[in-house]
């Protein structure tokens, strides 16, 4: 085939240019810039043209192409005809893929469908990581499931792989802003670049990401019929990492944009950062599934080695455009294009190694409690049947303690203002052997970590540690607290706080009743007290 790569000078478009040389095909490296185009064209025996994808096209179709692919971006930033060469594509009959991540542009290039199929071409967007890796993991993962409840995703390169200006501009322009993601069957707003999560991709490389919107969000719930859907992505350096989370809050919170200047600076940063760290990135894509016999987690992790890493997003375009024949004509994301099969075929002459594994789930109270679990009502046991993310919601009372210490503990802890009658939502979600409980009450919203440690259960509210008495007598469930600790210094017990808390069930119900009180007084911190019900 001839095909065309817009961006072919760029970082992804190059090694894109790179592999379908090297399967035969016939390549034109499309850029702004001759020279540029005509520099990556020369060093691997390709063709250069000078092109605005946003402008005069005949060019192009001078040639002609047999195919088109947009590597460039960013795609967000396409203006009000975001489709012009998709469009442009199919009225010259020829088949057009892009390697978009931006979920508003991928999910829309369907607008093009019917007149793809008239013309009996293939229109592809997200020809990349996500969707077209992301989706063909799922599909192999979930073989022989009943259902899948959640997708996991994340992508993790290593700090040597090159950015380029269009990555950082998406990213930065993503950063702080809110995004809908589902979960639990509902959709909920989360803010771009938050809720760190450890990713541990084999052979003892674990990288930490955050999460950040990408077409699976939007596209894997009526896909696959997931309940909840989550994307991540870290990089290699804590402190950009960090800086990112940071940026993330403040944009959050004073809503300025991202400058063009500030793009270049981080360009220059990441470039000097650049011999720290490695060359050893990875990709992770989980998914929980229901069985006839219980539920599981299976696992597909790949790692790149020897800066091969950006060659990755290239991979899926690479496997369409050898066996282009079986694409069916049509405009679509690229979801479940490919198989993982043939993806990882076509992986095989670069540095990448990939497994799968699966494991069980018992969620972890019922795992903690054993034989009494099963004495707990039916409403308390379904709140803390959690193999995946769980949101349930209802009504709740809260009274705060009037003293001046018990606030500034309260406040400490970020424990609900008082109201007699307030909205409550709980979103429980399985993380590192754990659960996270994302407890809001109104607008108020406060974090804490439960976790099996050494026999017992412990909840963690930020530096602050606390063991539970966690036991079942007389149909509920006793959350009494036995000793505590500021990261790994205990407390003595005269400073403990005393928890009287307990779950039951009323009229059909799943209830809880919490009162806590301050150390050294005794007095009220905050109690409290109401019913939930799965959201939705």
């Amino acid at each position: 085939m001839k095909v065309g790569v817009i961006g072919g000078s760029g970082v992804f478009g190059s090694r894109l240019a790179r592999l379908l040389v090297r399967d035969g095909h016939d390549v034109i490296i499309i850029g702004r810039s001759l020279p540029s185009a005509q520099a990556a064209a020369d060093q691997i025996g390709a063709a250069a043209l000078a092109l605005d994808r946003s402008a005069d096209l005949s060019p192009l179709w001078a040639l002609p192409p047999d195919a088109v692919v947009d590597a460039a971006g960013p795609f967000h930033a396409y203006g009000d005809d975001p489709y012009y060469l998709a469009r442009a594509c199919i009225a010259q009959g020829v088949h057009y893929l892009d390697l978009a991540d931006d979920p508003a542009f991928c999910a829309g290039i369907t607008c093009l469908d019917m007149q793809a199929r008239a013309a009996g071409v293939f229109v592809l967007s997200g020809v990349s990581s996500v969707p077209a890796i992301s989706s063909a993991a799922v599909v192999a993962l979930s073989e022989g499931a009943e259902s899948i409840d959640t997708i996991s995703s994340a992508i993790l390169p290593g700090n040597r792989a090159p950015r380029g200006a269009s990555v950082v501009h998406s990213i930065f322009h993503q950063c702080g802003q809110p995004m809908d993601v589902p979960v639990d069957g509902q959709v909920v707003q989360q803010r771009n670049w938050s809720q760190p999560e450890r990713f541990d991709l084999g052979q003892g490389l674990h990288r930490d990401a955050w999460i950040i919107a990408v077409p699976d969000q939007a596209l894997f719930p009526d896909a696959f019929g997931a309940r909840t859907v989550a994307f991540r992505a870290g990089l290699e350096l804590g402190v950009m990492n960090r800086a990112l989370a940071v940026f993330s809050v403040l944009r959050a919170r004073f809503g300025f944009g991202v400058p063009g200047w500030l793009v270049s600076c981080v360009l220059w940063v990441s470039k000097f950062l650049r011999p720290f760290g490695t060359d050893e990135g990875g990709m992770f894509v989980a998914v929980t599934v229901r069985l006839i016999d219980g539920w599981q987690r299976k696992t597909w992790r790949m790692i790149v080695r020897d800066g091969d890493g950006p060659f990755i997003p290239a991979v899926p375009a690479r496997m369409i455009l050898r066996d282009h024949v079986q694409i069916v004509p049509g405009a679509r994301p690229a979801v479940a294009q490919v198989s993982l099969a043939v993806l990882e075929e076509g992986m095989a002459d670069l540095a990448v190694q990939t497994d799968q594994t699966a494991e069980d789930i018992t969620p972890l109270f019922e795992a903690f409690l054993g034989d009494d679990y099963a004495a707990l009502p039916a409403p308390v046991r379904q709140l803390h049947d959690v193999p995946a993310a769980r949101r349930w919601a209802g009504r709740a009372k809260v009274t705060r303690g009037p003293s001046l210490w018990a606030r500034l503990i309260a406040g400490v802890f970020g424990f609900p203002p008082a109201s007699d009658d307030t909205h409550v939502t709980v979103t429980m979600t399985p993380q590192d052997g754990g659960e996270l409980w994302e407890r809001q009450f109104g607008d108020k919203r406060f974090w804490s970590f439960l976790k099996m440690k050494d026999g017992h259960m412990t909840e963690r509210f930020g530096p602050f540690t606390f063991t539970l008495g966690l036991h079942v007598a007389d149909g509920q469930l006793h959350f009494p607290v036995t000793s505590g600790r500021f990261g790994p210094i205990p407390f003595p017990r005269v400073l403990l706080p005393v928890s009287t808390a307990h779950e039951y069930e009323a009229d059909g119900r799943f209830h809880f009743d919490v009162a806590l009180k301050a150390p050294l007084t005794g007095a009220l911190m905050v109690h409290y007290q109401g019913w939930l019900i799965p959201d939705g």
